[in-house]
């Protein structure tokens, strides 16, 4: 009966409850985090916070609207399939694919951020221009504090690799792939003017958007892209969610391993495809793009 009334919803007010679900599970989040007695300026307790606000923000809320608007919500959310089209062997194949895909994009990614940063907007928007520069370093700041909390220890490269990358990977999929682009695509119905496509990108956009890290939207929003067309060819999150990781995970490892092992500076890291080494990205560009078809040409023979 509860499912009846908000399975024929209209996708849009389906956003709409899915927003006010997620609305509702966040502020019981602050709610429980206020009430617990913890020091709440400690970088500990920022990092719990992080991993809450993934559960509550990202996770929990596309497994409720899923149970809501269907009767199979795994399903739905392309977790679980009705009849599981590819053997473990062409899983693995997949997986390390999308392990490629990730590794070979990271000069572009690099690149691209480059650009991003150095885009100026007009002299009439200048304050728009320094609020967003504000929003950028402290980002940047709070990262930095996670990365180097405890001074590098083994455990808190864990810990990171838990709450800044494979948390946040699992949550955001489920959120934008798996309940936004879903709801966008053609199959929702009543939204026409959405081709598959378009919805991809829309979302990828909506994705790279709610950040709020302006500097890094154009990489950001590429990689949604690539992140919303590996769920469309395999028809399973599980791949998007491990591209997204590896990307997460990329950024925690390299700084890790920059700062405490090679003692390098994070900007030299962060240059890596851009100046003197734009070489890497005209090479791993290509392969990037190879493994793509490759891993849309398996996926294409998995369904046939």
């Amino acid at each position: 009966m509860l499912r009846a009334r908000h399975k024929d919803l209209h996708p849009l007010l389906k956003i709409a409850e899915w927003l006010l679900i997620s609305a509702v599970c966040t502020a019981l989040l602050f709610a429980v985090w206020y009430l617990l007695p913890l020091n709440r300026a400690s970088v500990g307790s920022l990092l719990l916070l992080q991993a809450l606000q993934a559960i509550a923000l990202f996770i929990i809320p596309p497994f409720i609207v899923a149970y809501l608007w269907s009767e199979q919500p795994l399903h739905w959310l392309h977790i679980k399939q009705l009849s599981d089209i590819s053997s473990q062997q062409s899983d693995w194949r997949l997986v390390l694919l999308s392990i490629g895909i990730i590794l070979t994009a990271v000069p572009l990614i690099n690149c691209l951020v480059s650009w991003n940063l150095s885009i100026r907007l007009p002299e009439s928007l200048s304050a728009l221009e320094q609020l967003m520069r504000q929003m950028e370093e402290q980002a940047d700041q709070l990262l930095q504090h996670f990365l180097t909390y405890n001074s590098g220890a083994w455990w808190v490269l864990l810990l990171n690799l838990l709450i800044l990358a494979i948390l946040p990977a699992i949550g955001e999929e489920l959120s934008f792939r798996g309940v936004l682009q879903n709801l966008l695509s053609p199959q929702s119905s009543h939204l026409s003017p959405f081709n598959i496509h378009l919805s991809i990108w829309t979302t990828a956009f909506i994705f790279s958007f709610v950040h709020f890290q302006f500097y890094g939207f154009i990489p950001r929003f590429l990689l949604g892209a690539i992140l919303g067309y590996a769920l469309l060819w395999s028809g399973r999150i599980r791949f998007s969610m491990i591209m997204h990781a590896t990307n997460n995970a990329l950024s925690v490892l390299l700084f890790y391993l920059g700062t405490y092992v090679w003692h390098l500076a994070s900007a030299e890291l962060d240059a890596l495809g851009t100046q003197h080494t734009r070489w890497l990205t005209a090479l791993c560009t290509p392969l990037m793009l190879i493994l793509l078809y490759l891993f849309h040409r398996r996926c294409s023979n998995l369904t046939h």
